[in-house]
Formats: structure tokens, C-alpha cells, sequence
């Protein structure tokens, strides 16, 4: 198609292209551009040219579907130039920017880096000055480098965040960026949308009005005359597919009432009609229509429309099955019971008949729509999802900010986040008209910290600007949708999650997450594996840069000596440390369950450190001192059960070189079975390990039983002995060494439990002193 051709569009149609009617009417669903559920009426008639196009009543766009009617329109737009190539534009102008993590492990690495190297110059002319040969400096400062160096770091990190997106992919949550899980975990506000994300994007019937009364759409409802005639004019007007299924290219309110009313009707009721004799369509300007039904009461026009449409054609009222005149007070009375539900959010239509004598109907609406019996009324909602309650209650308690961004109009959207919970501290509504008059210090103010604020009737570019709001005061923003108004908005925030369902193919590609059960509480599910996650990441980083201390202190003793005590460790048994034994503790580590109270902590700040001072103190203070005195003492121990002096030479060929090899190796013995108590330290924080259980994290349990084999077969291994100048280790070396694992797990468990007892003391300082209790 190109502009000018002529497009024909009748129901069930998607529409291809931009077009403007020429001829004929049609209900169109535009939730895809605007997120609204209700279908909108599209015809030919004129409209101001200053009217925004999504609102023009003569246009129709690309993507979306016809849901009645038929109509002739000129093209007016294709591809690019269409509103779904606008907001296409709109996406591909933004572009996302590094997550949290991804910015903090390059500065990490950078750290790293520029240390290791630093380290290592600086101390070859030290092992000069220490009276060092060349090659034994410039192999000190080798060594340096490598044990500075966390080599499997970066790739216990990479699968570590495989292993969370493989987790929550059975979950239901499909992530396309590894960094994505922790950015998820970082997130301070879910900006929604509501229509297919809180709610079903279903209309479904929830309340009905007969004869001044007020009831709720339910099956158990006891036996009600009036309800009945309601229930059985709903199945003869509901204008279905005519199999009685919901379908997507039926009128979502059609299939709405068509649900009520098989849900109303009852045994004794009429449950369908023999036979439909005539249709008069839904018209803009009736704001109804109706159909004439063959019936076993004879033949019936029944009606449902705009209850003030209808409310002005009718002149009795069906009361207690019986039809009364409709009196200047009931009549008030009806209008003032669809004032109330309409304040609710519901959408609200009035159902009404009228007999026809001799088996005939008129030819126009005009002359059948008049002086109807007016049967009651029904109030419809697109429900909110009943788990979406629970899960923004989750997101308030982990300190998250709902704020819903939708097309709809304010009254549903402030009703459905007043059913899910959000604003229950108070909520601010406000229009995308009124977004598009704030400055941007203005918005910023609208969306200050701890306010949750619901945007109505808003734009692509609306979303957008909030989006830019947060991020601009360090807000981590998840944004979710699923129509293609979304897409730029789930482009520009830092985590865009898309429905796999319900949502277009525009938003899927734009998302880092797409949901594939469109469930708003699997957002919270990765919320909480992406936390989970980050203290993870910490926990392997503890354990990882504790075993820097006791592999550089044995290179500082060997130069600090000048030599004359020899290096208690090498740097191939350093590469096969830190390649080797410590690889899959660590990966264990990346699957430790989650910590009690976890969502129970505020969202951490978008520029916080991945590393901080107290991990640094932990991992180098602590569990590195320890470990590395529990090193340096195997090795002496070695040293001196063989007879081994200070200055006393231990090269090839001398007496005491075996002695040094069995040394040497007791060093290498004593780093693992110190890393074997930090992998059990490092799995909390801050609780014991005895509350979570020492044996809980099975994984955990294979990595050091797989530590220690590797590590025998180094140590037994007469191949390996000679590749990495090994030796054997005798029983009582073992027997000296065996409980290292439990002292450095029990000096951090000591450690913890002294930080729980400072932090308890600053949250309950005690009771106050009866001299300030009186002033």
C-alpha cells in the first residue's frame, strides 16, 4: 500500500496502515498505542485539525484491530510514517546505558589491575634492596602480580548470572542481558502500565443495578424476577461470534456481557434466543444498539447503550417483575446509582426492551428505540490481576515505588491501584496533559521520594520524560508494558520488562525482560533474585579476595629476609589456587539461597559499591590475616620437623630440598583448608551459619569435596608432584593442618555475632534514664 489507496476494513481485521474514513463506522481496540481497554468509535465525520491524532475520530492506525463495523478509508501513512513508526523512532533514539553492575566490575577490574601492577613494581627494587638476585626479584614480583590477581573473579561472576537467569526462566521471567538480573535487584520504582499489566486487558462484569438495588455479578444470587429479565435481554444483545466463546476479534464488552449473562441466568430463565431477526449496530451518535429477537414472548427489541441514552428512550421500569412507570424520582434515582458506580472506574451501560406487536420491526432505529422498559443497569471493569496485590504489597515492604503510567482514563486507573494497594499511603493523579505542561524541576517535584503517583491518559514521550526524572536522582527505574506505546520507555529505563503474552512484538524486542506468564508478581520474584544475586556476588568476592593475604605474605617474607627464608609457595601452586581449587566454592556460593529478610531491606543506591570497606576489612583484616598466619605456621612447622634453620640452603640437591618441597606443598595444603572455612564464613553476612544450616547449600558440599581431591592429587600425584613441585605430605603435617577450617570459620562467626550484637544495641539503645524520662 501506498498513500491515496482506498482500504476496506470490516471487523476482526487488523489494520495495516495509517487511513483516514471516508465512509461507514468501526469499533477499534488502540490498547497497543494508548494501553486503554475499551474500544474506541472511528467514522467518517469532520474533525478540528487541532485535535491530537490518536484522538481524531476519522483515523485509523497501523497495528491496530477492528473489533465491529466496516468502513472505507484513504491511506494516509505507511511504514516509518505511521504512529507505530513514530514511537518505533522513539526507541531506537534512546539508548540504555551500562547496568550497575556492569559499571561496577569494570571499575573493579580497572582496580585490580592497576594495583596488581602497581604492587609488582614497586617491589622488584625492594627484592633488590633485600639482597635479592635479579630473576628472584623479578619472581617475587611475579608472584605479587598473580596473587593479586583474583583470576576467576570475572568468570564466577559471568556464571553466576547465568545461573540466575536460568532460574528465573523457570520462573517466568526471560532475561536477554546477564546484567540485567542485578539491575533488577537494584531497583528503586516500577513505573507500570496498567491496562494488560496490573489488570487482564478483559472486560468483565462486576456489579448490576435493578430496580434501585445494587447487587454484585455472582452465580449464588437467589431467585430475582428482575435479574432474570436482565440476564436473558444480556444473552439476546450481546453481540458474539455467535458460538458463545470469547474471541480476539469480538468486542471485549460484547464478551463481557455475553458472560454475565450465562453467569445471571438461571434454571427457568430463558438461557438464548430461537432465532435473531434483525441488528441495529452500535452509533455514536445513539450511543446504543439493539436487536430484535424472536423469543418465546413473542418478538422483542432489546437494548443496551450509554445509560443516559437509554435512561431518555425509556418510560417504565421493570420493578419486582412487574413494569411501572418511570417517575421523575426513580429516574433521578438511576442516574445518581450510575454516578456512583461511574466514580468507582467502572465503565457503566443500561440494558432496556420493548415488545413488538404482530411479529414486525420498523425499518430505522429511530422509530424501535423509544418507549422502552428500562431492566437495569450493569457496571463492567477490566479486573486487576488477583495476585497483583500481594506482590506491590512485597514491593512497598522491600522500600519499591509502584507508579502506574497509562492511557486510560483517571477515574479506572486511581480504582484499580486503590484495589491493588498502590497509593495507600496516599497517591497523586495526574494527566499527560498536565506531565506535558510541567517543567522539568516541576516533574521532578511530582515524583519525589516516596510519593507514588498514577499518570493518566499519557504519551510515549510522557514516559519517557519520567523515566529520565528518576534516573536523574539515582532512581534504578524497571518499567513495564506491553503494547508498542511502551517500547521507548522500556528502552530508556535502566530495566524494561515487556509481556510475553499479551505483549506486541515492538515491546518484547525493546525489553531486557519479557515475562512469559504476564504476571506482575514475577517482577517481584526477580527483584528478589536479582538481591539475591548481588550478596551473592559480595559473598564469592569476600571469599575470593581473602586468599590475596596468604598468597602475597609468603613473597613479603621471602623478601623481607633477603631470601634467607625461602618462598613458601609458588606460582604455579598460586595459578592452581586460584584457577583450580577455588573455582567451584565460589560458583557454590553463587547459588546460596537467599538470606532471611531480604525484601525487607531498601533498595540499594544506584552508584553503590559492589565492593565496600567493610568487605575489604573482612576478606583481607580478617579471614586473610587469619588465614595467611595459619599458613605461614604450616609451613614453619614443615620447616623445622626437617631440621631446617634460617639462611639454611634448600636448592636442588641440597639435604633439607625435600624438606622445602614438603614445605612448600604445607602452604599450599594450608590455603585450601583455610579456603575450605571462608566458603562456610562467607555463605551470611550476618546471621549465623548455624540458623541457615552448614549443610544446607549442597552444591557448596561438592565444591570443597571436589577442592580436596584435586588438591590430594597435586599433593599424591607423582606427575603432578613434579609440574608443580610438590611433595607428599606426611600424617602429621595433615593432623597439624586438618583444623584450620574451623578456626577461620569460627573467628568470622565470632566477628558476626559481634556486629549483630553492635547493630542491636544501636536499634534498641535501652531503656531511658529517669532523669531525661522527667525532663
Amino acid at each position: 500500500m501506498v498513500p491515496g489507496d482506498i482500504l476496506v476494513v470490516s471487523e476482526g481485521q487488523k489494520i495495516s496502515a495509517d487511513a483516514r474514513i471516508i465512509a461507514g463506522e468501526v469499533e477499534v481496540s488502540l490498547s497497543t498505542l494508548t494501553g486503554e481497554s475499551a474500544p474506541t468509535t472511528r467514522s467518517g465525520e469532520a474533525v478540528a485539525a487541532s485535535v491530537p491524532p490518536l484522538e481524531a475520530a476519522d483515523l485509523l492506525f497501523s497495528g491496530t484491530v477492528c473489533l465491529a463495523g466496516t468502513c472505507r478509508a484513504v491511506v494516509v501513512a505507511t511504514g516509518d510514517h505511521t504512529e507505530l513508526g513514530r514511537i518505533a523512532a522513539l526507541s531506537q533514539v534512546t539508548v540504555p546505558t551500562k547496568s550497575p553492575l556492569e559499571q561496577q566490575v569494570t571499575r573493579i577490574a580497572r582496580l585490580i589491575a592497576v594495583v596488581a601492577v602497581a604492587a609488582g613494581l614497586a617491589f622488584l627494587p625492594l627484592g633488590l634492596l633485600a639482597g635479592l638476585s635479579f630473576t628472584s626479584a623479578f619472581l617475587f614480583a611475579i608472584g605479587l602480580l598473580v596473587a593479586n590477581v583474583p583470576e576467576g573473579l570475572l568468570p564466577t561472576i559471568t556464571l553466576a548470572l547465568a545461573v540466575g537467569v536460568r532460574r528465573l526462566a523457570a520462573r517466568g521471567a526471560i532475561v536477554k542481558r546477564l546484567s540485567a538480573v542485578q539491575t533488577l535487584g537494584s531497583t528503586t520504582v516500577i513505573c507500570t502500565d496498567k491496562t494488560g499489566t496490573l489488570t487482564w486487558n478483559r472486560m468483565s462484569a462486576v456489579a448490576i443495578g435493578v430496580a434501585g438495588r445494587q447487587l454484585d455479578v455472582s452465580p449464588d444470587l437467589p431467585p430475582d424476577p428482575d435479574v432474570d429479565a436482565l440476564a436473558t435481554a444480556l444473552v439476546s444483545c450481546a453481540i458474539t461470534t455467535g458460538t458463545g466463546v470469547a474471541t480476539s476479534s469480538v468486542d471485549p464488552t460484547e464478551q463481557a456481557l455475553w458472560e454475565a449473562a450465562h453467569t445471571l441466568v438461571r434454571d427457568g430463565a430463558e438461557r438464548s434466543v430461537s432465532r435473531r431477526l434483525h441488528v441495529y449496530p452500535f452509533h455514536s451518535e445513539a450511543r446504543m444498539s439493539s436487536t430484535v429477537d424472536d423469543t418465546a414472548h413473542g418478538v422483542t427489541l432489546n437494548v443496551k447503550g450509554a445509560p443516559e441514552a437509554v435512561l431518555a428512550r425509556s418510560v417504565c421500569l421493570l420493578d419486582r417483575g412487574t413494569e411501572r412507570a418511570l417517575e421523575p424520582a426513580q429516574r433521578s434515582a438511576v442516574e445518581e446509582q450510575v454516578s456512583h458506580l461511574a466514580a468507582r472506574g467502572l465503565r457503566v451501560l443500561a440494558v432496556a426492551r420493548r415488545s413488538l406487536p404482530d411479529r414486525t420491526w420498523p425499518k430505522t432505529r429511530e422509530q424501535a428505540e423509544h418507549d422502552l422498559c428500562l431492566l437495569g443497569l450493569v457496571a463492567l471493569l477490566d479486573p486487576p490481576r488477583p495476585e497483583v496485590r500481594e506482590a506491590v504489597r512485597i514491593c512497598h515492604e522491600a522500600g519499591l515505588r509502584v507508579i502506574v503510567i497509562t492511557g486510560d482514563n483517571p477515574e479506572t486507573a486511581r480504582e484499580i491501584a486503590r484495589e491493588v494497594g498502590i497509593g495507600d499511603a496516599g497517591v497523586r493523579t495526574v494527566t499527560g496533559a498536565q506531565v506535558d505542561n510541567l517543567s522539568d524541576a516541576a516533574l521532578t517535584v511530582l515524583l519525589q521520594p516516596g510519593q507514588e503517583v498514577i499518570c493518566s491518559r499519557s504519551s510515549p514521550e510522557d514516559k519517557i520524560r519520567i523515566a529520565a526524572a528518576l534516573q536523574a536522582h539515582d532512581e534504578v527505574v524497571a518499567m513495564t508494558g506491553d503494547g508498542v506505546n511502551d517500547a521507548p520507555a522500556l528502552r530508556r529505563a535502566d530495566i524494561g520488562v515487556a509481556m510475553g503474552r499479551s505483549g506486541t512484538d515492538v515491546a518484547r524486542e525493546a525489553a531486557t525482560v519479557v515475562l512469559t506468564d504476564d504476571n506482575f508478581s514475577t517482577i517481584v520474584v526477580a527483584i528478589e533474585e536479582g538481591r539475591r544475586i548481588f550478596d551473592n556476588v559480595r559473598k564469592f568476592i569476600v571469599y575470593i579476595f581473602a586468599h590475596a593475604v596468604p598468597e602475597v605474605v609468603p613473597f613479603l617474607v621471602f623478601a623481607l629476609s633477603g631470601g634467607r627464608i625461602p618462598l613458601p609457595l609458588t606460582v604455579l601452586q598460586i595459578l592452581a589456587i586460584d584457577l583450580g581449587t577455588e573455582t567451584l566454592p565460589a560458583l557454590a556460593l553463587a547459588r546460596e539461597p537467599a538470606e532471611p529478610g531480604i525484601m525487607a531491606e531498601p533498595p540499594r543506591a544506584r552508584h553503590g559499591r559492589l565492593v565496600t570497606g567493610q568487605m575489604l576489612l573482612r576478606a583481607w583484616a580478617l579471614l586473610g590475616v587469619t588465614s595467611a598466619a595459619l599458613t605461614m605456621a604450616a609451613y614453619f612447622f614443615t620447616l623445622q620437623r626437617g631440621g631446617w634453620y634460617v639462611g639454611a640452603p634448600t636448592g636442588p640437591g641440597t639435604p633439607l630440598h625435600q624438606t622445602y618441597l614438603e614445605a612448600t606443598t604445607a602452604s599450599f595444603a594450608a590455603i585450601v583448608a583455610c579456603q575450605v572455612g571462608t566458603a562456610l564464613a562467607s555463605r551470611t553476612e550476618r546471621v549465623s551459619l548455624l540458623r541457615i544450616g552448614p549443610f544446607s547449600n549442597r552444591l557448596l558440599l561438592g565444591g570443597i569435596a571436589f577442592e580436596l581431591v584435586f588438591s590430594a592429587a597435586l599433593i599424591y600425584v607423582p606427575v603432578l608432584n613434579e609440574l608443580l613441585r610438590t611433595a607428599p605430605l606426611p600424617a602429621a603435617t595433615l593432623l597439624f593442618i586438618a583444623p584450620f577450617p574451623v578456626v577461620v570459620w569460627g573467628v568470622d562467626e565470632l566477628y558476626r555475632a559481634v556486629r549483630r550484637r553492635s547493630v542491636a544495641r544501636v536499634a534498641d539503645p535501652g531503656p531511658v534514664p529517669t532523669a531525661a524520662r522527667e525532663a
